[in-house]
C-alpha cells in the first residue's frame, strides 16, 4: 500500500524558511515523479513545483521561482521542498503527490497518490 506523508510543517515569521520533507513508501519510488502543491483557506489547490522521475528535473511555479528548491533522495524515498524568503501569503496546507513516471509537472491527475498534507503558517 503506498504512503505518503509531509512533514516539517509550522508556524514561522515573514522572511524565514522551512524545509517540507515528503516521505513515500509502498512503491518503487525512483520511477515516481513528485509534485508539490498548497491549498489557502477559501482558495483552490494550487502548484508549487515538482521534481521529475527520470532526471531529476525540477519545474517550479513562475510566483516561486528564486524562493524555493525541490530536491530527491531516491535511496531514502524522500523529497524535500526547500523554501525560502517566506511570505503570510505562502500560508497554506501544503502536499506532496507522487505519479508512476510523473515529470513534475503542474498536472494534478499526473498524479495518483498524495499525503494528507502539512500546515505551514508565515506570520507578518
Amino acid at each position: 500500500q503506498v504512503h505518503l506523508v509531509e512533514s516539517g510543517g509550522g508556524l514561522v515569521q515573514a522572511g524565514g524558511s522551512l524545509r517540507l520533507s515528503c516521505a513515500a513508501s509502498g512503491l518503487t519510488f525512483k520511477n515516481y515523479g513528485v509534485g508539490w502543491f498548497r491549498q489557502a483557506p477559501g482558495k483552490e489547490r494550487e502548484f508549487v513545483g515538482g521534481i521529475s522521475w527520470i532526471d531529476g528535473n525540477t519545474n517550479y511555479a513562475n510566483s516561486q521561482k528564486g524562493r524555493i528548491t525541490i530536491s530527491r533522495d531516491n535511496a531514502k524515498n524522500m523529497v524535500y521542498l526547500q523554501m525560502n524568503s517566506l511570505k503570510p501569503e505562502d500560508t497554506a496546507v501544503y502536499y506532496c503527490a507522487a505519479g508512476l513516471y510523473a515529470l513534475g509537472s503542474q498536472n494534478q491527475p499526473d498524479y495518483g497518490y498524495w499525503g494528507p498534507g502539512t500546515q505551514v503558517t508565515v506570520s507578518s
